[in-house]
């Protein structure tokens, strides 16, 4: 049973100012606002104690946001529970038409005595490093794609194409050749090409630093397991495991599905079963790179020569699941494009249960098998 001693402090948290609630304890309790105060660590820090002092025990609450995890560092620094919360699964009444921050921090807390909101995983600051450079990489392979389409249109405005694989060592020559019959559509085609040149030196870059700070990561060794998957690289891997964290803190497979959104939605009431599409919620990078790794099983199993160095590096189990994982998903892929489901619905079907074989490698790796055989058993 709950222990109604504890008070609620709801943070509406903002770059300047923090707005700040609390519920006193028991389904009565009052409700209290207590105003905006800065929201600098040293404001933090004195409203924090001054509560304590009041209260005794004390849950603060607020909403995931830009503000990072700062904050419910220093909460739990201070001695008292913080939670954040995901700002997608707090309730809302369907009337509701006003918003301010004395609402919101008044709503948290009210909810938090509730028992009604849900928290998200907070990462250690090891952890939330490593995610920061794999985000950073990620921003620098997408605008290396931006710079590289800029490029490719501008040549096609101007009738040429190159008719072979773009963007390798004869492709880079073939564009330094190009000339145009103005000067100055000359020198803006070239520092297009310049700028790809510095992107594609950026994104060298930071995979070598993602490379340098893997092995002082704590999930280094699931990471190197992770590879023995067809169709998950180094930057795969360690991407999927930075946006998610340690995989082994779900329960089963159906709830790292969930976690990523890729189970289907549904509508159902009584008899009257509609199921739809997927229902994208959670982390969508992680989501991204499971796809991605799905298209891999349309061709038939194999472990190619580079594949087999990180198999062989692999425990003899991961090897074991890894390669069940490879029948399985290339059996499933042929199955389901038979019947005629689109491309991309087969993609993220195959890599809904992809995600399923990748938590039973964690398990693995971190010595919590337990029954790995529901990774294999989700259609």
């Amino acid at each position: 049973m709950r222990d109604y001693s504890e008070c609620f402090v709801g943070l509406d948290v903002a770059k300047a100012r923090n707005a700040v609630a609390i519920a006193e304890p028991g389904r009565s309790g009052e409700v209290r606002y207590l105003g905006e105060i800065d929201s600098a660590p040293e404001a933090m820090q004195r409203l924090v104690r001054r509560l304590g002092k009041r209260h005794g025990r004390l849950h603060f609450c607020y909403e995931a946001g830009c503000t990072g995890y700062g904050l419910y560092r220093q909460i739990k620094a201070l001695g008292h529970q913080c939670t954040v919360v995901a700002p997608s699964l707090i309730p809302t009444k369907a009337g509701e038409r006003r918003k301010t921050n004395r609402i919101d921090a008044t709503k948290l807390a009210r909810l938090m005595r509730a028992g009604e909101l849900s928290a998200v995983w907070v990462p250690d600051e090891a952890h939330e490093a490593m995610r920061d450079l794999v985000r950073t990489r990620h921003a620098a392979a997408k605008s290396l794609r931006a710079k590289r389409q800029h490029v490719t249109s501008f040549l096609l405005r101007h009738g040429r194409w190159y008719p072979r694989k773009a963007w390798g060592s004869t492709h880079a020559r073939w564009l330094a050749a190009q000339s145009f019959a103005h000067t100055a559509q000359t020198a803006a085609f070239h520092d297009m090409v310049e700028a790809v040149r510095c992107a594609e030196q950026r994104l060298a870059r930071l995979e070598a630093l993602i490379g340098e700070f893997v092995p002082q990561w704590s999930l280094a060794p699931v990471a190197k397991a992770l590879q023995a998957v067809r169709g998950v690289d180094f930057i795969a891997a360690v991407a999927f495991l930075a946006e998610v964290g340690d995989l082994s803190r779900f329960a089963n497979p159906r709830q790292l599905m969930a976690y990523l959104g890729m189970t289907p939605s549904e509508a159902s009431t009584g008899d009257d079963v509609k199921r739809g599409p997927i229902t994208k919620t959670g982390n969508s990078q992680a989501r991204r790179i499971l796809v991605e790794s799905a298209w891999t099983y349309r061709f038939a199993p194999k472990v190619g020569a580079r594949k087999l160095v990180k198999v062989s590096a692999a425990p003899d189990k991961v090897q074991a699941i890894a390669w069940k994982a490879q029948m399985r998903l290339t059996q499933r892929y042929r199955m389901l494009a038979r019947r005629g489901k689109k491309a991309n619905v087969v993609a993220v079907a195959v890599a809904r249960e992809l995600a399923g074989f990748l938590w039973a490698i964690a398990r693995e790796m971190t010595g919590d098998s337990g029954d790995h055989a529901q990774a294999t058993n989700k259609r």
